[in-house]
């Protein structure tokens, strides 16, 4: 299926060094996007994607949970046709294990972070009448867990935000959509499990055990997340906004995300 996406289309991809955002920019750049804009923290991690992709790619090597540090992407988010707001790794833990500026720090991270880019990138894209953004969030926003509630709190409030502003972004030729997806194989999911496994059997090494129950017995190649948001950014998928797709294989109605 041709996506009909041109060496003039540009993309900004946050979280870009690894994990989904890598996956997502190889994607981008498979099916012929000609700029990739790449925001991470590794600078080493970003110059080795750039040296892979075939695409004219901008590193931006940047802290999204600063203000100052998102304020450097102005620019660069007035000139670009889609947005993946992709950064953000909130740690896991319950009420009672919270730890308040570690919370804090994340949710300026990915919650704060979603906010502020997709409110300078829609500007733009409005004055143009044209433009995507997609919110790449998180099952616990719809399957909401007391062991990782930080991060259900802040996908919740990402997955009523995309369907806020997207209901009617489409009026002005811009599309906001969410993708949440399950259990992807990723460092972060690594540390999520170990953690886990901890905590259940005293052991982190245990974590495999917990792949028993997922879909197909596996987790989900970032790669097919990757995909599923280059369809959604593009024409292909004119008609919609305001939505979030789910990509877990089921996992979410098995009773538990992970």
């Amino acid at each position: 299926m041709d996506l009909h996406f041109t060496r003039d289309n540009s993309v900004l991809i946050t979280g870009g060094s690894r994990g989904i955002g890598a996956a997502t920019a190889r994607a981008f750049a498979t099916e012929g996007v000609g700029r990739i804009h790449l925001v991470g923290r590794d600078a080493e991690q970003l110059a080795r994607l750039r040296e892979e992709l075939d695409a004219e790619v901008v590193c931006h090597c940047l802290d999204l949970s600063s203000a100052t540090d998102r304020h450097e992407l102005t620019n660069t988010l007035g000139d670009i046709d889609i947005l993946v707001n992709n950064a953000g790794a909130i740690p896991q833990g319950s009420l009672a294990e919270a730890d308040l500026a570690v919370w804090q720090h994340a949710w300026d991270l990915k919650l704060w972070g979603y906010l502020e880019l997709t409110r300078v990138a829609m500007a733009a894209m409005t004055a143009r009448g044209a433009g995507v953004i997609v919110n790449v969030v998180g099952l616990s926003g719809e399957r909401p867990d007391a062991g990782y509630l930080a991060g259900s709190m802040a996908n919740s409030a990402l997955m009523t935000f995309t369907r806020t502003v997207g209901a009617y972004s489409l009026d002005r030729g811009v599309r906001v959509l969410a993708v949440n997806p399950g259990p992807v194989q990723t460092d972060r999911l690594l540390d999520a499990l170990q953690v886990r496994a901890r905590k259940e059997f005293g052991d982190p090494e245990r974590w495999p055990d917990f792949i028993d129950h997922y879909p197909g017995r596996r987790m989900a190649a970032a790669e097919e997340v990757a995909d599923t948001i280059a369809f959604l950014a593009s024409r292909r998928s004119g008609y919609t906004s305001g939505t979030v797709v789910t990509v877990d294989g089921g996992i979410a109605w098995r009773g538990r995300a992970l």
